[in-house]
């Protein structure tokens, strides 16, 4: 694909972070044997791959706001831009050696996201999108799944954790779906997970009670791999009420009715 400037300066921002992140992943291992050494050490990688995409986008676009996990949002003087960045999505995947995780980078304009990265620097996957130009994972274009029956579909989803989520809700939703697909899938990193959703790998997703840099660039390229995506209730306010469903039309549509039956009980 020939990208864009404004993609060549979000991928040369998440390579530069990503080949830190790369490093450091490396060490978690060696401080498995540590109680208190791997948590203080992933918190200070998250903590230098946000500063990195930090002072790179702004040095490509001075004025561009940013919402950062680690650093909440620092408005700018262009009010118009906001890069919307997570820079380690699946952070007790790195914790635990686990190699499924990813720097997320978005950018709104006037309130629309128009370009998304997702970039996995260990195997190194890059999936691209902007708005009408379509969906490319390595040069490669994206078309979500074609399947139809949710007897043949897997479907990723969260899982609530440890002090977070509606571990009841999601219970019934949960059992709601498993009884109808052919497998789900919990991967613990959102931004891939919607990558994978446009790659046609997951046939659909569903979460709620994610954070906007989780989902800012993964719903983008699920659209523009032919997907859709909304909150649960069917509405656009996927970042306002940090919540998403993504698939293909029929995808789509069964998982709504699904776990809106499962929130009505």
């Amino acid at each position: 694909m020939l990208r864009s400037a404004l993609l060549n300066v979000m991928v040369a921002a998440a390579r530069k972070a990503g080949r830190g992140l790369r490093r450091d992943f490396g060490e978690v291992e060696h401080l498995q044997v540590s109680l208190k050494g791997p948590a203080n050490f992933v918190s200070a990688a998250d903590r230098r791959a946000e500063e990195v995409l930090r002072g790179e986008l702004e040095k490509a676009r001075p004025g561009y706001g940013f919402l950062g996990e680690e650093g909440g949002l620092q408005a700018g003087t262009d009010t118009t831009h906001v890069w919307i960045v997570d820079p380690l999505d699946g952070t007790t995947n790195f914790l635990h050696g686990i190699p499924q995780f990813a720097i997320s980078i978005a950018l709104e304009r006037e309130g629309a996201i128009v370009a998304g990265v997702i970039y996995n620097p260990v195997n190194e996957e890059l999936f691209l999108a902007e708005r009408g130009k379509g969906a490319f994972l390595n040069d490669q274009r994206l078309r979500v799944a074609a399947r139809r029956r949710l007897a043949d579909a897997v479907i990723a989803c969260g899982l609530p954790h440890l002090g977070r989520g509606d571990l009841t809700l999601f219970r019934r939703e949960f059992a709601a779906v498993q009884e109808k697909v052919a497998g789900l899938r919990r991967f613990g990193a959102a931004s891939l997970d919607l990558g994978w959703v446009a790659a046609g790998r997951f046939d659909g997703f569903w979460e709620r009670d994610l954070a906007p840099w989780d989902m800012a660039a993964g719903l983008l390229m699920v659209r523009e791999a032919g997907g859709f995506v909304s909150d649960c209730d069917g509405g656009d306010a996927i970042l306002a009420k940090r919540q998403i469903v993504a698939g293909n039309d029929t995808m789509h549509k069964a998982l709504l009715t699904l776990i809106g039956e499962a929130a009505r009980v």
